[in-house]
């Protein structure tokens, strides 16, 4: 008698203190979705892990991110069938895609620039199929030969007709500057390497859906404050990368090619940055892109794994 009672006790102990901690965990779920919109996205590639496109998803789905970067080559692939099931698998893991890359050679010679152009209609179109809505790429700061004017003008023609053809396939198109002094000032000539620079090329190419895609790392170099990112509304932004920058250098001094997971150093003010994006609402993708030798170094799930801790603790920021 004394015994059943006693088991009764602490089966009901155990019960209700396991449907406290599920109330509990199913409570903070709730408010950090209202917390944010935008959503914590995998990038293999950006951490310099090779993964095709279901393996990225299942580590995706393990590691706790909530989207994953499409590959447009496996997608088109696939048929109407077997796009349906990756659609239903992933919206049983509660992952969505991210932002593409933009495949098209823009910096080179003309010849290039035009093969390029050519084939991206088909590239497009495995996207658009897939359901994905964002692509994207980066801009040289600087160059050996091109005024800035002269690469401005290059780049807006160019980018233009790359706009026309996404934007005809229903892809938001983000453009990154890239901020680092180390590396606008390693040419003859300087080009963009600021957010109001973007936004002049943005301007001029005048397709709708362009817009940036912001940096965490750049915004830094770039000595861009808070106030620069709530100037901005969530349209005019496409995706998010999230960086930290090593310790004991001056912001002038920093590389591109060396950066760190974030909150590995605290010196790149990751909380201002987050929240505010999130002041304005912004509802895209954020990854990480580190460019980090010893993250590089680890066997691909172990990489994974410290992405996923570093980037869940930099949106434990957002309030």
């Amino acid at each position: 008698m004394i015994f059943s009672r006693r088991s009764f006790l602490q089966s009901a102990t155990a019960t209700l203190f396991t449907s406290t901690l599920t109330q509990l965990a199913s409570a903070a779920l709730a408010k950090d979705s209202l917390r944010r919109l935008m959503n914590l996205d995998l990038s293999c590639g950006r951490i310099g892990v090779k993964a095709d496109q279901k393996q990225a998803i299942d580590y995706a789905t393990q590691y706790g991110f909530e989207a994953v970067v499409p590959e447009a080559g496996y997608l088109g692939k696939l048929s109407d069938s077997q796009l349906d099931e990756l659609k239903a698998e992933m919206k049983e893991k509660k992952l969505v895609f991210s932002a593409a890359g933009m495949p098209v050679d823009f910096r080179n010679e003309e010849s290039k620039f035009q093969q390029g152009l050519q084939s991206l209609p088909a590239y497009a179109t495995a996207l658009e199929r897939a359901g994905v809505t964002r692509t994207g790429t980066w801009l040289m700061p600087t160059h050996a030969e091109l005024t800035y004017n002269a690469n401005f003008k290059r780049h807006a023609k160019r980018l233009k007709a790359v706009s026309r053809i996404l934007a005809d396939h229903g892809l938001r198109f983000g453009l990154e500057y890239v901020g680092p002094k180390t590396l606008w000032s390693s040419k003859k000539y300087p080009f963009i390497h600021s957010m109001p620079e973007a936004q002049e090329l943005i301007a001029a190419i005048d397709v709708k859906g362009v817009g940036l895609i912001l940096d965490s790392w750049h915004w830094y170099t770039a000595h861009e404050t808070k106030d620069d990112i709530l100037s901005l509304t969530n349209d005019q932004i496409v995706a998010v990368d999230l960086n930290d920058a090593p310790k004991g250098l001056e912001i002038d001094q920093q590389i591109d090619q060396k950066r760190e997971l974030p909150m590995a150093t605290g010196v790149i003010d990751l909380a201002s940055f987050l929240n505010a994006l999130n002041q304005i609402r912004y509802d895209g993708p954020v990854r990480a892109e580190p460019f980090n030798a010893e993250l590089r170094k680890m066997p691909a799930d172990q990489a994974v794994a410290a992405t996923a801790t570093a980037m869940k603790k930099a949106f434990a920021l957002i309030n």
